[in-house]
Formats: C-alpha cells, sequence, structure tokens
C-alpha cells in the first residue's frame, strides 16, 4: 500500500481559485454543521423503587424518540439534496494542474494535439502564472488550465492520477505528429485489449499521458480526466448522490486485474467524462503533488456544500465569494482525496467576459 504524499511547497499554487489555507475556512477551523441527537437527563431524586423506574423508562422513551426524530430529519434533508442535486445544472468547467515550463506546454498542446491558447495571465505578487487552453471556448467546453509557480521547474505526478482522453479522427496521423514535434509515445496506435477502438498513449514534456481515442468529430475533444480510486462502489455512490453524476458505464475486466467506471453529466462523445479506475486490491495512491483539481459549475455552492458533507466528502473551503473577485466558491475531498471546486455559475461567466 502507498501512502498519499503533501505538498512539499507552501509557494505551490493549485489554481486560480485559491485554497482554504489562504481564507483560514476548512472544516479544522470553521463550524461544522452536524445534526445534533437530543437527550433527555434521568430524573435523580428517585434511585429505588417503582417510581424511579417509571422515571427512568420515561427518560429512555424520550431518548428513543428524539433520536428517531433526528433521524427522520436527517433522512429528510437527505431526500431533498438528492432531489436538488439531480436539478442543479452543472457542468465540469476545466481540470487544474502544474507544469514546469509553460511556454513549453503551450507549445506542445497546440502544435502537437490542436489545443487553442483561450488565455494567460500573470499573478507576479503570488508567484504564479495561468493558461487556459482547450478545443472551444470556456463558456461550453471542457479545458486545461495550466498552473506555473515561479522557479519549480519539476513535479510529483503520483500513482493515482491516470491520464487525460481526448478523441481523434485520425490516432495514427496524430500519433505521427507528435513524433516528428518530439513528444513521446508510450503505446502504438493499435485496438484496445478486448475492444474495437483504435487509441494510443502519449506523454506531454512534464510526464502527463494522454490517451488518443479515435472517434468521429465530437464537440467536445478534451473527453477523459482518469483517476484511481481504492474503492470504486464508494465513489460511484458519492458522486452519484453528492455530485449528481450519472454512471453511464462500468467494465470489469479480471484479466488485468481492474475495473473502471465513467462517470458524468452528458454522454462520454459528447462531453467530458470521469473515469474512475480500480485495480484489484489497491486502496490507497501516493497523489503527489502534480495533479491539483477539477472545476465544477453550480447554481448554489452552498447546498452543493451540504450535500459534499452529507454523503461523505470533505468540505476544504467553506462556500462563499472569494476576496476580490467575489466570484462564490467551495471546496472538498472526494473519499479517496481527490480535490474538486464548485464555482457558482453565473459567477463563472462574469470571470469570462
Amino acid at each position: 500500500m502507498v501512502r498519499i504524499m503533501p505538498m512539499v511547497s507552501s509557494t505551490i499554487r493549485p489554481s486560480s481559485y485559491l485554497t482554504c489555507s489562504s481564507f483560514m475556512f476548512c472544516n479544522t477551523c470553521a463550524p461544522s454543521r452536524r445534526f445534533a441527537y437530543l437527550a433527555t437527563a434521568v430524573p435523580q431524586s428517585h434511585f429505588f423503587g417503582l417510581k424511579a423506574s417509571s422515571e427512568i423508562w420515561r427518560g429512555e422513551s424520550r431518548t428513543i424518540a428524539t433520536g428517531n426524530m433526528a433521524q427522520a430529519s436527517t433522512a429528510a434533508t437527505q431526500e431533498s439534496l438528492l432531489e436538488w442535486v439531480k436539478k442543479d445544472k452543472r457542468r465540469m468547467l476545466h481540470v487544474v494542474y502544474r507544469v514546469g515550463d509553460l511556454d513549453r506546454t503551450i507549445k506542445f498542446y497546440t502544435e502537437c494535439l490542436g489545443m487553442k491558447l483561450l488565455r494567460k495571465r500573470d499573478i507576479p505578487e503570488e508567484r504564479y502564472t495561468n493558461a487556459f487552453l482547450g478545443y472551444g471556448p470556456e463558456d461550453s467546453h471542457f479545458v486545461i488550465e495550466l498552473t506555473y509557480n515561479y522557479g519549480v521547474d519539476s513535479y510529483d505526478i503520483g500513482a493515482g492520477f491516470g491520464h487525460f482522453g481526448i478523441a481523434v479522427e485520425d490516432v495514427a496521423k496524430t500519433v505521427e505528429l507528435i513524433k516528428v514535434k518530439g513528444g513521446k509515445v508510450n503505446r502504438e496506435p493499435g485496438p484496445v485489449k478486448g475492444g474495437s477502438t483504435v487509441i494510443a498513449f502519449i506523454e506531454d514534456p512534464d510526464g502527463y499521458k494522454f490517451e488518443l481515442l479515435e472517434r468521429g468529430p465530437t464537440p467536445e475533444p478534451l473527453c477523459q480526466v482518469m483517476l484511481r480510486v481504492g474503492d470504486l462502489d464508494r465513489s460511484i455512490n458519492f458522486y452519484e448522490k453528492a455530485f449528481g453524476m450519472k454512471l453511464l458505464r462500468k467494465r470489469d475486466n479480471p484479466e488485468y486485474k481492474y475495473t473502471i467506471a465513467m462517470m458524468g453529466y452528458g454522454s462520454e462523445d459528447k462531453s467530458c467524462v470521469l473515469e474512475l479506475t480500480y485495480n484489484y486490491g489497491v486502496t490507497e495512491y501516493d497523489k503527489g503533488n502534480a495533479y491539483a483539481q477539477i472545476a465544477i459549475g453550480t447554481d448554489d455552492v452552498y447546498r452543493t456544500a451540504e450535500a459534499v458533507e452529507i454523503f461523505g466528502g470533505k468540505v476544504t473551503r467553506q462556500p462563499g465569494p472569494l476576496p476580490g473577485i467575489n466570484t462564490k466558491i467551495t471546496a472538498c475531498l472526494d473519499p479517496d482525496g481527490w480535490k474538486t471546486v464548485f464555482v457558482d455559475n453565473i459567477d463563472f461567466l462574469k470571470e469570462l467576459e
């Protein structure tokens, strides 16, 4: 079993949405909303005989009744949140990770993978720069947010992060272009094991892996983020209830001892999905310090945080506006410790204006 490594430097910035430590908002320092179970104290004036017994019995009755009421209240709250999460307008916005040379990575993604540089911003007072790349505008496409921290030229990707998926019309032609540009090919084009879809694996200059999948024209070429988890059923349950995602498909591969589950807000051929992978017998992974988080849009960050907590996640940044830009966010961890930031839908669109 491998252990999860902490961040190696306090100067590392995960994204434009600052971490909870920046504002001193997290579960360890903000009041936690829990359901209180009220109990009625047993009277102390009678200790013997029938009267004392009846008082104790009535006290236990009140305690049991109160406990049942609290459980019923919790169940009602869960049901209400489940219904709200299903109706919430959610979309995967971008994935955030760190690179050691921003210009080098931008060059590779635009020349080899056909992405466009959508915007770039430098935050000198915080000593980092962001670049957003993708196949279409941020208000309608899933994009990549690269973070370069001044003076940090390499990161540990770890064993938990898997790969990104990109749909292309001709895998072999894309691989040849990548070779010409000096890119690294980890797996030559060919049918996936046990199937007919043509795939290939390549690696960017920082060591992040990309799976190229041969598909027809699609509105969302940046189509997958693969993460490894320690309990697949637990993860599916969490992402369905807390995140409102749908289980699109699940496939077990006993020959190679792994199972995958595709989760998302739309079909695989038209939207980006989360590919969760469970490797038989592995319950924990070293996450390194390179991959940061996924951002998801929501209509209400406050109710989102409530749903995350009640369905088994951990809120690491209490919901509310960010100082300076007033964009409302909340940050959380899933049961495996993977981070997600939820961003208010209206505020997000204002940022893009």
